[in-house]
């Protein structure tokens, strides 16, 4: 971990809960003049600490129902092998976060689409014809206990 004193690791925590928030609060929340304030927030977004600010969506909402969990195994683990498949699933937006693993599969990716007839395409048109995929292992989420993009950050 990078040398954050305790004002950064207040800013990175008060932002990753509220993206949204103005510059004069957040400098209230961290103890700062709004000055300085916007100059650490800066840094951190320079630095590639903070890489962005989104909204969390709630994907049944947007009629995309189904998450599918689907661990890849490759035929082989070469360098080559592996940049050939993270730089295709890149382009996928069917997958939402996908992991080089250790263990027995190679791949962990969540995969969210509207029904099962939709992941079926997505196997069919994209993933199976990817080149040097040896067995792919599919799990479907009956239900989300926990979804989190705050980080345990403590300051």
């Amino acid at each position: 971990m990078d040398n954050f004193d305790a004002i950064d690791l207040r800013i990175i925590a008060t932002v990753q809960n509220d993206g949204r928030i103005s510059i004069n609060d957040l400098a209230d929340k961290v103890g700062l003049s709004p000055s300085p304030c916007a100059r650490r927030l800066r840094i951190l977004e320079e630095k590639g600490v903070i890489k962005g600010y989104t909204a969390m969506i709630d994907q049944t909402k947007v009629g995309l129902p189904v998450s599918a969990f689907a661990s890849i195994k490759l035929e082989r683990q070469r360098e080559e092998d592996l940049d050939r498949f993270a730089k295709a699933v890149a382009g996928w937006p069917e997958v939402v976060d996908c992991y080089l693993m250790t263990g027995q599969r190679d791949y962990l990716m969540r995969i969210v689409v509207r029904d099962l007839h939709a992941y079926e395409a997505f196997i069919k048109s994209k993933l199976t014809r990817l080149e040097g995929i040896a067995s792919i292992e599919t799990s479907f989420a009956l239900d989300q206990v926990k979804r989190a993009e705050v980080l345990p950050i403590i300051g």
